[in-house]
């Protein structure tokens, strides 16, 4: 910096030009990146050559002070301008590329965005909910990981019963007073219990919810498995009642034309307990039967747990399987591929 402070402090009205057509040769020459730094060394506040050049003002001769100094502040403005002018040229060169190269011709037609949608069992189990709510039926939730107590002691399935197998329950792994308490729910029909608990009759919900089972998976059956558990509980509730609900549902789901039917089966907690099937047509222009849900009548003793009177109050209870219901609906013909990710599968629906 030595050299520069020297000859600022010897420097004449001449040498002043001569910084000058320097400043604006260096500064044509500048792109727009580099305009700070050349600011900085002309202009800079500490030591931009201007500056110094200001400050050695003092240190002409007397007679040569006036014009030494106006011609210095003149070579500070000229400069100030100099740059904005830069700026501004290359600020407009920038919009005149971008309006030329980079134009949008608005002409063209749009460029399609992609739209996400609901996963086909989620699309299933609204459409399921909302037949069941216009029927008069409130959606309740409950836990995914649930208390033995609500699981199974709660509708009827005891310590021994298969169910609590390790081959089918997956349990957390954690002890209370000796025994395994938690689990990952294998059905919803745990909700029946909580929500007697909660409410007095009369009582409609479906409760749409996650299950899992410790099971071998193939085209049929997965661990993960997506349900919707409704259940009535009132006074004079009747199977006729229940057979009339999941008629309307299947009729509403699957079409009006579709016929139902009815035969025992056995479940815990229900007594008489059925399974539902309806009717679908074949590939050779015939109809097979196809198990959709399992139902029946709320057993007494669960009605009576609850803390209600099963002398005065009855009810029924069914659940659904939401991916065979899909699977039905869309003639898919293997669960696995719901969660295996592939978009083109997805897509479709």
């Amino acid at each position: 910096m030595a050299p520069i402070i020297l000859s600022i402090m010897t420097a004449t009205t001449n040498s002043i030009e001569t910084l000058r057509k320097e400043a604006l040769e260096t500064l044509e020459q500048t792109g727009e990146a580099g305009l700070d730094q050349w600011r900085a060394e002309w202009l800079g506040r500490q030591d931009g050559r201007v500056t110094l050049l200001l400050r050695s003002v003092r240190d002409q001769p007397p007679d040569e002070r006036a014009a030494f100094g106006a011609a210095a502040n003149a070579l500070k403005n000229d400069l100030e301008d100099a740059l904005n002018q830069r700026r501004e040229a290359l600020k407009k060169k920038q919009l005149e590329t971008l309006a030329t190269s980079g134009a949008i011709d608005v002409t063209l037609p749009g460029r399609p965005q992609p739209v996400g949608r609901f996963h086909p069992v989620t699309q299933t189990l609204r459409d399921i909910v909302a037949v069941f709510g216009e029927m008069g039926f409130r959606v309740a939730e409950g836990p995914e990981v649930e208390w033995a107590k609500y699981n199974f002691d709660g509708v009827r399935i005891p310590e021994d019963h298969p169910a609590r197998d390790m081959w089918d329950t997956i349990w957390v792994d954690k002890e209370i007073g000796g025994r395994r308490d938690m689990l990952l729910r294998t059905h919803t029909s745990p909700n029946q219990v909580r929500v007697m608990e909660r409410q007095q009759p009369p009582i409609r919900v479906v409760v749409p919810g996650k299950c899992y089972r410790q099971e071998a998976t193939d085209a049929t059956h997965e661990w993960m498995l997506t349900q919707v558990e409704g259940l009535a509980v009132d006074e004079g509730i009747r199977m006729s009642d229940l057979k009339g609900v999941l008629y309307e549902f299947a009729r509403r789901m699957f079409g009006q034309d579709r016929h139902i039917t009815f035969h025992h089966s056995y479940f815990p907690f229900v007594e008489p307990g059925v399974e539902m099937a309806v009717d679908w047509p074949t590939a050779d222009g015939g109809t097979r039967w196809v198990e959709i849900l399992g139902a029946g009548m709320v057993h007494p003793e669960v009605i009576e747990n609850a803390g209600f009177d099963s002398s005065r109050y009855t009810g029924f209870a069914f659940g659904i399987g939401v991916e065979r219901v899909a699977m039905l609906r869309w003639g898919i013909d293997d669960i696995r591929h719901f969660y295996q990710n592939n978009l083109r599968f997805l897509r479709q629906f």
